[in-house]
């Protein structure tokens, strides 16, 4: 996660491991919560192009929150 601490500088707060597949995400600006979806994908398709479907019952969401303020410094 990445803090814009003016608009020419940024620096890194915090690093969140996510599923490999998650690419997608959403930022709830109100609670600066970001929400991320994967899911596990069965075998590529007949012609190698591609990622294959999406399996059954392997949808996740992933929160992330905001760590407390002692914990960024």
């Amino acid at each position: 996660m990445i803090h814009e601490d003016t608009p020419d500088k940024y620096r890194v707060v915090q690093t969140v491991q996510t599923a490999p597949a998650a690419r997608n995400m959403a930022l709830d600006p109100t609670n600066h919560r970001v929400f991320l979806v994967s899911g596990k994908f069965g075998p590529a398709t007949a012609s190698g192009r591609g990622r294959g479907p999406v399996l059954p019952d392997t949808i996740t969401l992933l929160m992330v929150v905001e760590r407390e303020a002692t914990a960024r410094e």
